[in-house]
């Protein structure tokens, strides 16, 4: 690795770690309410839903890249507020599968609105190709951190 490359992946992992921090900065300090209408945990969960359609624990899990316990759990929380609902698995009578329920789509809703607000606000003077760019780039870092931590 030459030292150009050493120094641009140090600044790489510098702006990751500020991004995690600033963003979950920002959620907290805004000041609607939409965006603490979930936490974060629902909503990425509720999102997968809203695009995969129903799920059993195991394939969330997978997705999610997180412990079948702690999918569980979250989903517990989220039937415990009417945001999810269990239905028998039908490729496995032994499972079940989640759905998002109406209240957890209008939820969701709510903060992905409030986000996409946010962004369009931070990003008002960025250009539509700078702006694809972004999204294409993080997009490409999440598949990669994705595919990195999977079991080989």
């Amino acid at each position: 690795m030459s030292d150009d490359d050493e120094i641009t992946l140090g600044r790489i992992e510098t702006e990751v770690a500020l991004l995690m921090r600033f963003g979950e900065a920002t959620r907290r300090a805004t000041g609607t309410a939409e965006h603490r209408v979930l936490d974060r945990a629902a909503y990425v969960i509720l999102r997968h839903l809203d695009t995969a359609g129903p799920q059993n624990v195991s394939a969330l899990a997978a997705r999610l890249n997180l412990d079948g316990s702690t999918v569980t759990r979250q989903v517990s929380a989220l039937q415990r507020d009417g945001l999810i609902v269990r239905a028998p698995d039908p490729t496995d009578g032994r499972g079940t599968v989640i759905s998002p329920t109406p209240a957890g789509l209008q939820r969701m809703a709510a903060v992905q609105n409030a986000r996409t607000r946010l962004y369009g606000d931070m990003l008002a003077d960025w250009s539509a190709e700078d702006r694809t760019s972004l999204a294409t780039l993080l997009g490409r870092l999440n598949q990669a951190l994705v595919s990195r931590s999977r079991p080989r």
